[in-house]
């Protein structure tokens, strides 16, 4: 029924059109849509076209004119008003770094680069360049300065490496000196020898090259000089060659090098020395032990005149009234080093010098010296450290100095906090923070698991110690407890202090304290006579020695007595000063030498008696109090 209404309607539909317009009408119909398809097809199109063409016009208006290129781009360019140049002058973050190395910067440039570039140009552009590309790396230096942990190399590795090649050097010089005279050029053989040690310890590094040839050292700071460079320098200018090779070149040549020759030069070292002990005092026993062991005549010749100088001054002063003592004590002391300095000219000259281990192997039995005394000794510590070295136990040896030092600063800084807050002075946080940083420090270094080398005690020990540093407030006991495990380590184990005393550096150690004699020699470093000079305790052991060698139905005299007295006069400290006469009869020869002694030797010699002679205590209590009365 739809379908038959639809169909109805529009069959009605079609008889009206037709009956209404005609039977023309659909051709009319037809003809009228195609007009008005065509007619709107016209006006868009010509619309379109009116607008396409103002828009084209437009466009042209807006292009830019065409740049000009070579000698009148860079005209235009010298032309233009300089712009303001704005610097960002941070470099570490701290002011009172970042100024002066502006400062730094800016008279670099002025002096390196200002000087010829103003004569070329005008333009600021070239030196803003330069100052940020310096500015740029030193940033970087300044922030992986930061990054770096530099206690463990300063205390640890830098340590190492001097002791190493300290070490390498002696162990080349003895062997130097067991070739003799066989060698040629003494200094070239020397140089040969340390490399060839340095290889022997280091087993896989050698750098004789680049410290011997000039070409090889140069092309290793060329190498050194690229890597701080892709390191310090933006990645632009790293790329680009030219900058690189040229500020290569000026950094390995114009600094690296230079610096490193001026550090190496003898005649610089000399006066860099001069220069840091002018004003301190150089200790009198020390200075007279380093003339006494001395085996340079050269250098024992120039302090003989140097001294020979000054007491041709002294004697030239005409002075009286108190004057006059200062300058008789001050003679006395020249004419003192003066002796001893020909003495030890004369024992080397006659080539009467001992060899230590070959003289141990005689004695048999060496003197025994405490733990306690050598760790506070510095000769004696430095043996140790030697041989703490070679062993592989330095760790114990360097934990057990660190404690030290930190125990005596942690009390030198609690008791400026008791007088400040005595004053109304509080900085208890600061001072407490700074303690607990310092003892953290040690406890990484040397306990933590990260440490390397690590102290080895007991893990209950280092678990205290770290509860300790976490809840409590650290104080100069902190590390007693655990600095006495160590001491007892290194005096029980056989690896470190009982395998110490058959080294050969503990030999060595004796014979630098002066505690080893030769028996078959009575030479005199202190002048007339014949005495091998040397410290109390050696003279005691020596004095055993030989008399426990003397065969019993010989009859040994000693007799020693002051025979003369004097007063020295050392940094402006006058001590007294004593000549002992010693007299040693047997039945079929005599001998006599002088030796000089302080009050505080006499005190040494008579604990030294004390200890190894308990039936003599008396009798040397009569002899001390009868030469002093």
């Amino acid at each position: 029924q739809t379908s038959l209404s639809i169909w109805g309607w529009g069959s009605l539909g079609l008889v009206l059109f037709l009956v209404t317009f005609g039977p023309f009408a659909i051709f009319y119909f037809a003809f009228y849509m195609l007009c008005f398809v065509g007619g709107g097809f016209v006006v868009t199109l010509l619309f379109g076209k009116s607008n396409s063409e103002k828009y084209l016009e437009q466009c042209e208006h807006s292009f830019l004119p065409c740049t000009s290129v070579g000698i009148p781009k860079c005209i235009e360019e010298m032309k233009r008003e300089a712009r303001p140049i704005k610097i960002d002058r941070r470099l570490t973050g701290a002011n009172i770094i970042d100024e002066p190395l502006q400062q730094v910067i800016q008279f670099s440039l002025r002096d390196y680069v200002q000087y010829w570039y103003y004569m070329l140009s005008d333009d600021e552009s070239f030196l803003l360049e330069i100052r940020q590309a310096l500015q740029y790396a030193l940033v970087q230096f300044s922030a992986r300065s930061k990054e770096t942990d530099w206690q463990p190399y300063f205390t640890t590795r830098l340590v190492d490496d001097f002791g190493t090649h300290l070490r390498v050097f002696r162990k080349a010089q003895q062997r130097v000196a067991e070739k003799g005279d066989q060698m040629k050029d003494q200094a070239e053989e020397l140089v040969d020898t340390f490399f060839e040690v340095e290889v022997e310890m280091e087993k896989e590094v050698c750098r004789d090259l680049v410290c011997t040839s000039p070409k090889d050292e140069e092309g290793f700071l060329r190498d050194l000089c690229e890597v701080l460079l892709y390191i310090l320098l933006p990645p632009g200018d790293f790329q680009n060659k030219i900058m690189r090779y040229f500020v290569r070149e000026i950094l390995s040549r114009g600094i690296l090098l230079p610096l490193i020759n001026q550090l190496s030069d003898p005649d610089y070292i000399n006066q860099y020395v001069i220069w840091m002990i002018r004003d301190s005092n150089c200790n009198y026993e020390a200075f007279m032990n380093i003339i006494k062991l001395s085996d340079n005549i050269g250098e024992l010749e120039a302090v003989k005149d140097k001294a020979s100088e000054e007491l041709q001054y002294l004697r030239s002063l005409d002075t009286a009234g108190d004057d006059i003592n200062t300058i008789k004590n001050q003679i006395n002391s020249l004419l003192y080093v003066i002796k001893v300095c020909d003495s030890r000219i004369q024992r080397l000259q006659s080539g009467k010098e001992i060899d230590t281990v070959k003289l141990a192997a005689n004695f048999g039995k060496l003197c025994t010296i405490p733990l306690d005394h050598i760790l506070v000794d510095n000769v004696a510590l430095q043996f140790f450290m030697d041989y703490m070295q070679q062993t592989g136990g330095q760790a114990h040896l360097f934990f057990w100095m660190t404690v030290e030092g930190y125990r005596v600063t942690a009390q030198q800084q609690l008791e400026v906090l008791q007088s400040r807050q005595k004053d109304g002075k509080h900085q208890t946080n600061q001072t407490k923070s700074l303690l607990r940083a310092a003892a953290f420090g040690v406890y990484e270094q040397y306990l933590s698991e990260k440490a390397s080398p690590r102290v080895n005690i007991d893990d209950n020990s280092v678990a205290k110690l770290a509860e300790t540093l976490n809840h409590e407030d650290p104080t100069p006991e902190i590390f007693d407890d655990v600095q006495r495990k160590v001491y007892e380590l290194m005096l029980r184990d056989e690896r470190f202090y009982p395998s110490f005393k058959q080294n050969v550096l503990y030999v060595r150690m004796l014979a630098e304290l002066d505690m080893l004699k030769d028996p078959s020699f009575r030479g005199s470093d202190d002048g007339e006579g014949e005495s091998f000079n040397g410290s109390p305790t050696g003279s005691i052991n020596l004095s055993l020695d030989d008399l426990s060698n003397v065969p019993s139905d010989e009859a040994v005299q000693l007799h020693a007595y002051i025979s003369d007295t004097g007063v020295c006069n050392d940094h402006g400290k006058t001590y007294a000063l004593y000549a002992i006469t010693v007299h040693r009869r047997n039945p079929n020869s005599e001998e006599t030498w002088k030796t000089y002694r302080r009050y505080s030797d006499f005190h040494d010699f008579h604990m030294r008696i004390t200890e190894q002679v308990i039936n003599l205590i008396n009798s040397f209590k009569v002899s001390l109090k009868g030469a002093f009365s």
